[in-house]
């Protein structure tokens, strides 16, 4: 347990300094092992063999997808199509920003290009409206955080290949508490934006007739998450087969229904998804070396060990590391947390019974709180690119929703069934 710790404190040493997060792992593990064997041994083949899988390709096919979604300008009707539905309530154009925020986080994948694609739309329309700057960063920045939990998630996907769970139970398990957590935070907004914005005027409510063409506008943006999701709930895809299948139905929207995208588009989104993936990918190869060096020296073993010998119980467990990747999401970078924790604790949670799966949901839910916590908030950081705004009023409008978000966590922690009931309804 004392070598553990010694470990992870030099390589948050190293992360700290601003080192990239694979040279970070690389060189960690690199020289724990050269250390211990005296070479690199067969380092390369190690690093090989855990990124040729199959499940690997989804990732930059999802981000393919996105990127032409993106550049497709499909995201604005759907935007025009949530504020229809919401503008007779108060504060209808924040809850019409969350809404569409959890609608392209089951396309974009990342929390980041869910807060900077609808942020750069929704925020000067709020702020036009007479919204409180704080209400409108907020909103976004809570609504951002929805793209790593909604599936198609990057993370889940690393997450399920690092612990060998089903990629797309962890996607299913994500629906319902995203839903949910969609679901209390457009309350909040609506709940706040009726006290402390009192003067803001609110629309009629829409008719049917609008409703409807609201509906047929941005038909093709709802056809693309429900076509994915519901071909691997239903067993028609497996979660690459997903990916292919909805990037190939993302060229069909944005080009010829739409014919909003030209070839040079389709070429920038394949570079822009190949950058991404080949980050990822990188930080994999790194973590695969840390992961490697510390199954030599018995790490694993080890804390299993320590955790038999404390007689700590699945839930203590679990709220001990929530704890700690609540502390380490402060400071890193979602993907770097997941990386460097599971190849440590997944021992002691296979030896403790904890479901992977939920286990997923909850990590990532924590993950999701990181992005909006300083001094690292990633979402906070995007919005300040977005309006040019002091961090101070960014970060004060966010703290409401780490609340929120800590509450769903320990609803989904004490019933498991919020995450697990629709993974095993599938077919």
């Amino acid at each position: 347990m004392l070598a553990a710790a010694l470990i992870l404190i030099v390589l948050l040493a190293l992360l700290f300094t601003g080192l990239p997060i694979f040279a970070g792992l690389t060189l960690v593990g690199g020289g724990l092992l050269i250390a211990e064997q005296g070479n690199l041994g067969s380092i390369s083949a190690v690093i090989f063999g855990e990124i040729n899988q199959y499940l690997l390709v989804a990732i930059p096919l999802f981000a393919f997808m996105a990127h032409i979604m993106i550049r497709g300008k499909v995201m604005d009707d759907l935007y025009d199509a949530a504020y229809t539905f919401t503008r007779h309530l108060p504060g209808g154009l924040a809850v019409a920003t969350i809404i569409a925020c959890t609608i392209f986080a089951a396309i974009s994948g990342s929390s980041v290009a869910t807060a900077l694609t609808i942020g750069a739309v929704a925020i000067p329309q709020m702020l036009r409206y007479g919204y409180e700057p704080r209400i409108a960063y907020g909103a976004v920045a809570a609504g951002g955080t929805l793209g790593i939990l909604i599936p198609p998630s990057g993370p889940m996907i690393l997450y399920g290949v690092t612990t060998d769970a089903s990629i797309g139970r962890l996607f299913m398990a994500g629906i319902v508490p995203g839903a949910l957590m969609a679901v209390i935070f457009s309350a909040w907004v609506a709940w706040r934006c009726s006290r402390v914005s009192a003067h803001l005027e609110t629309e009629t409510r829409a008719s049917v007739r609008e409703l409807l063409a609201a509906l047929r506008k941005s038909f093709w943006a709802f056809t693309l998450p429900i076509f994915v999701l519901g071909g691997m709930y239903a067993g028609v895809f497996t979660a690459t087969e997903a990916a292919a299948a909805g990037a190939w139905l993302a060229v069909g929207i944005a080009g010829f229904i739409y014919r909003t995208i030209r070839w040079s588009d389709i070429w920038g989104a394949a570079r822009e998804a190949c950058a991404l993936s080949a980050m990822l990918f990188m930080i994999l190869a790194g973590a695969t070396v840390f992961s490697h060096v510390l199954t030599r020296l018995r790490i694993p073993q080890e804390i299993v060990e320590g955790i038999i010998a404390l007689d700590v119980s699945a839930t203590g467990f679990i709220l001990i590391m929530m704890g700690l990747v609540l502390i380490l999401g402060m400071f890193l970078e979602s993907i770097a947390i997941i990386l460097v924790t599971m190849p440590v604790i997944l021992p002691a949670m296979m030896h403790l019974g904890i479901d992977p799966v939920w286990y997923g949901v909850l990590l990532v839910i924590n993950l999701e709180i990181a992005l909006i916590t300083p001094p690292v908030g990633m979402n906070l950081f995007t919005l300040k690119a977005i309006t040019q705004a002091p961090m101070g009023p960014i970060i004060r409008g966010a703290l409401p929703y780490v609340l929120l978000m800590a509450i769903v966590l320990l609803c989904v922690l004490y019933f498991p069934s919020i995450a697990m009931w629709l993974p095993r309804t599938m077919m």
